[in-house]
């Protein structure tokens, strides 16, 4: 069983930044993909980012590429989200994930292509 806890949310305004953190803990982490989703007041969870077990391959939704920079550091078993030029729209929760496989299989990468999930950390961007 792994354990995925993540850090890093907060308050910002818009046009800031913030690096959300994930840190695994109880199963091999670097041979599984992992992914961030975030899921926003009465809306459903989306796919945000994922990243190969080696950390060269990336996925990115179309709403926050040139914006958001997965990466990864197998060594801490932690994986990181930067995020840059913040929204309003960017407010949710966010959740770290843990792949099934050492790359994701769905185009886009989708709930199913993931495992296990983290307790979510909160976003809010001001304008």
């Amino acid at each position: 069983q792994v354990q995925l806890v993540e850090s890093g949310g907060g308050l910002v305004q818009a046009g800031g930044s913030l690096r959300l953190a994930c840190a695994a803990s109880g199963r091999t982490f670097t041979s599984y993909a992992m992914g961030w989703f975030r899921q926003a007041p009465g809306k459903e969870r989306e796919f945000v980012a994922a990243i190969s077990w080696l950390g060269d391959i990336t996925y990115y939704a179309d709403s926050v590429k040139g914006r958001f920079t997965i990466s990864r550091e197998n060594a801490k078993n932690t994986v990181y989200l930067q995020m840059n030029s913040l929204k309003p729209e960017d407010t949710a929760v966010y959740y770290c994930a843990l792949g099934l496989g050492k790359v994701v299989a769905g185009v886009p990468p989708g709930g199913a292509d993931f495992g296990s999930w983290g307790q979510g950390t909160q976003v809010t961007v001001s304008s």
